[in-house]
């Protein structure tokens, strides 16, 4: 297997399973961040992740975090914090302010950089890419972001300027998400935080088949309209 090249007047992409195994998953380098190959990447199960002003680089690991909305593990400080806390919740009110709070610096850095920022406000722009806000009163405290191909949303970052801000937004999308027809959440790499959630990690292979059966799948056309978000139900959704 080989690191390819991708043209410049082609967004095709090798097949996943063509990936790297060190480092895991790594399929091809360059392309840019147009919607196009964006898109035709999500299709495909490739997902872009790079440090800001290196070179672009395309991603299918193996194996695959992801979360089932429907089985969302929330702990008995969560469901004590979720019933008490006055956030609210919105989709798609704020999609720049949530990228531009994802790519905050941290501790380890961020890879969300100008480029990346304009791939996505491009995507969202089309319909496409869509964000989760948390609010304290008039302030933007946390939430996170994605891009939705039919019953399956792959998540891409989130963030947290107050107290469980970031996991309020993943449990109140998991709830909306699941009425509205939604049944997987792409994690892409599984960490302490999304494992904590009840994200698990599953096989490529799995993952792809999952991918193909749920991305023609037609959500209500007004599910990603601008909208307040109900709280998350934590009487119905016990862990």
């Amino acid at each position: 297997m080989r690191l390819v090249h991708l043209l410049a007047d082609s967004v095709a992409f090798p097949h996943p399973e063509t990936a790297l195994g060190h480092p895991n998953g790594l399929l091809a380098m360059g392309g840019d961040l147009s919607p196009s190959r964006l898109l035709a990447a999500y299709r495909s199960g490739i997902f872009p992740w790079f440090e800001t002003g290196g070179p672009i680089l395309w991603w299918s690991p193996d194996p695959r975090a992801v979360l089932l909305p429907a089985e969302r593990h929330i702990s008995r400080s969560m469901r004590r914090f979720l019933r008490q806390t006055s956030y609210r919740y919105t989709l798609n009110r704020a999609f720049e302010q949530v990228i531009n709070g994802c790519a905050e610096q941290r501790l380890e850095g961020t890879w969300i950089g100008p480029l990346v920022k304009q791939g996505y406000l491009q995507l969202h722009q089309l319909g496409h890419a869509h964000s989760i806000e948390v609010w304290s009163g008039d302030q933007l405290v946390g939430g996170m972001y994605g891009v939705a191909m039919g019953g399956l949303f792959c998540g891409e970052s989130m963030f947290s300027r107050s107290l469980n801000a970031s996991k309020c937004a993943v449990m109140t999308f998991c709830q909306y998400f699941t009425r509205n027809g939604g049944e997987l959440i792409d994690c892409q790499v599984l960490n302490p935080h999304t494992a904590s959630l009840g994200a698990k990690e599953i096989p490529r292979r799995q993952f792809l088949q999952q991918l193909s059966l749920l991305s023609p799948r037609q959500l209500p056309p007004e599910c990603w309209l601008p909208q307040d978000l109900p709280p998350h139900d934590v009487i119905c959704h016990p862990s």
